[in-house]
């Protein structure tokens, strides 16, 4: 699948990406990349928010969820199984998952945290400002979601992507992001429902969004103990993987070998870390 590239230095807006000369690239050689140069063991996955239900049914091959799950499980399908998958608010478990995805209001009774008082936190206030916390997709624009693997080509484009990766596979992604165009990565965590640390993030920002999957999404959307997740707009994938390239030259690469704890390390920091 061929996309359409906006280019894009970090500081940027979504309005500066809209504004800037697109060029395009293939999403099947992006993951083809990826997958060559960091070995990742789960599917690279889209994730794109719908303005109508319809809309979203129209996607060749996607499946209908018959009961009702988590996000969390929602994403799981495409990553895991390699599904198409559509859903509306109704498929949905609750409001601590639609509300992320802009599918249920951000409303008083969400944001008092009485669900989690006592659960996840130890006193309504607690849980209060961790809902207040939380970056979601803003209310009333979409009624669907759906996730598919990128190779599939369905999305056209998505409008964030989804990289499960194990930390040393992480890093050398964030390397290659910052490869060019340098800018120091800050991310938060809300704790229980990372979610929100993820694709809430990005798809409301615009921006690469990284997080430690939480307990949800570990135990029902099958993210194993080892895994972080990246969540980041298409656009940003070909300056990734041009990067890693580059590091890959540099003999900076995955699978990253142990140098030993007790060796002389002066031979191998004159490669890493020439002076």
């Amino acid at each position: 699948m061929v996309i359409s590239n906006r280019e894009l230095g970090f500081g940027g807006n979504m309005s500066e990406i809209i504004a800037s000369e697109s060029t395009s690239y293939d999403l099947n050689e992006v993951v083809a990349s990826l997958n060559k140069l960091l070995k990742l063991r789960t599917i690279p996955i889209g994730m794109k928010m719908f303005e109508s239900i319809e809309e979203m049914e129209s996607i060749p091959k996607i499946r209908r969820p018959s009961a009702v799950h988590t996000t969390d499980q929602i994403v799981g399908q495409a990553c895991r199984n390699g599904w198409t998958v559509g859903i509306t608010v109704e498929d949905l478990v609750g409001p601590q998952c639609s509300t992320v995805i802009g599918l249920s209001p951000r409303d008083d009774k969400w944001l008092s945290g009485d669900r989690m008082a006592g659960v996840w936190f130890s006193d309504l206030e607690g849980a209060s400002d961790h809902q207040n916390s939380m970056d979601v997709v803003e209310h009333g624009k979409y009624l669907a979601m759906a996730v598919s693997p990128l190779t599939s080509g369905r999305l056209n484009p998505p409008d964030i992507c989804l990289i499960y990766a194990t930390p040393a596979q992480m890093i050398l992604f964030i390397n290659g992001l910052q490869w060019t165009g340098y800018k120091k990565l800050d991310w938060g965590c809300v704790g229980e429902s990372a979610c929100a640390d993820s694709w809430g993030r990005a798809l409301s920002t615009g921006e690469p969004s990284l997080s430690i999957p939480c307990f949800a999404e570990r135990r029902y959307g099958g993210v194993m103990e080892d895994e972080l997740l990246m969540a980041i707009p298409p656009h940003f994938l070909p300056k990734i993987i041009d990067g890693l390239e580059h590091l890959s030259k540099n003999g900076l690469r995955y699978p990253i070998a142990p140098y030993g704890v007790n060796t002389d390390a002066k031979a191998g920091m004159g490669v890493s870390y020439s002076s």
